[in-house]
């Protein structure tokens, strides 16, 4: 059996050749010629597994290592007979760890204080979201939650019916999927009309898709005063990001707030395991990162993408990957 993988996945090259047969590329270089004889394929959100990949194929297995799958063209998939699947919750406490280090690099700097007199509202409370919520309530935060879809079957306290019952908060962060259509649509979700509600020029942090705001409405916000700050992590357009966005925010990062190594161990294992069960394979275990000591320093993420913006994609390739262990939900 061939499996097709990004080679920048980590942690489960070696398990995966024990039981296949493993060609490992970066993103840019799977092609349609490269999966034609492939079995099942192993990637992350830049390679776009649709008709233009997967025709004439004999892919029937598609595994993301990434909480997202908007890259999966899931109706195609379904009208091919291919299996797909994706890791939900994997770089849930990294997110959160990423967070969290934002608020209290805020906290220091008086941009917003680490009280019980600041709400923080939260847009969605799916695995990300509800340990958001843990952790700001730890810090002593007050926590509004907007999260239509699980609204009907959930008795979250604050749980709110609608993103604009957020406009008194003083830090708003994001942690949606990106869907254009459906009930509830995340596309440009942040938006001129919400950014004109705000009433306590709140921190904004979106580490969920670029798309999820909309960056001339964010910037506009930005230049007015009508939001503090902003933490910023995924782009509109990436890796060609815009660049008054960059020198505006306070915090920008290359994407990676997922990206510790306990992360990518949890999504790898995810993914050898749900190709093993598919193909009824032997069961392999990822490898265990690293350990490290090294309290996780945002900022110098932040200048570094600030010092080169054009490398985006090489530091989000080539990113060092931090260990969990000074989160306080680590």
């Amino acid at each position: 059996m061939k499996v097709v993988v990004d080679d920048k996945i980590p942690y489960l090259l070696t398990p995966l050749r024990s039981v296949a047969e493993v060609t490992a590329l970066p993103a840019e270089a799977i092609t349609a010629e490269v999966v034609r004889d492939a079995d099942a394929l192993i990637v992350r959100t830049r390679t776009r597994c649709d008709a233009s990949l997967l025709d004439g194929s004999r892919v029937r297995f598609i595994a993301t290592a990434t909480i997202g799958y908007d890259h999966i063209d899931t109706a195609y998939c379904a009208s091919h007979d291919i299996c797909w699947t994706n890791a939900p919750g994997c770089n849930a406490s990294s997110v959160c760890q990423y967070v969290e280090c934002a608020l209290r690099l805020m906290d220091s700097e008086g941009v917003i204080a680490l009280s019980p007199s600041t709400t923080i509202g939260i847009v969605g409370v799916g695995h990300v979201g509800s340990l958001v919520k843990a952790m700001s309530e730890h810090l002593g935060l007050r926590t509004l939650c907007y999260d239509p879809p699980l609204a009907a079957q959930s008795s979250i306290p604050n749980l709110q019916s609608s993103i604009f019952n957020l406009q008194s908060c003083d830090i708003l962060t994001f942690h949606v999927p990106l869907t254009n259509d459906g009930p509830y649509p995340t596309w440009h979700m942040a938006d001129e009309t919400l950014f004109a509600s705000l009433q306590h020029k709140p921190l904004f942090i979106n580490t969920s898709r670029g798309a999820v705001a909309d960056t001339a409405a964010l910037k506009a916000a930005l230049r007015d005063g009508r939001i503090r700050q902003a933490v910023i992590d995924v782009w509109e357009g990436e890796p060609d990001i815009d660049l008054d966005l960059l020198r505006m925010a306070r915090i920008t990062t290359p994407h990676i707030a997922g990206y510790s190594a306990d992360g990518k161990a949890r999504a790898s294992q995810m993914v050898l395991d749900a190709l093993t069960t598919h193909f009824g394979l032997p069961s392999v275990a990822a490898e265990t990162p690293p350990p490290s000591s090294t309290p996780y320093d945002i900022d110098a993420d932040s200048l570094r993408l600030k010092a080169s913006p054009s490398t985006f994609e090489y530091q989000r390739n080539h990113y060092p990957l931090r260990r969990e262990n000074n989160s306080i939900l680590s």
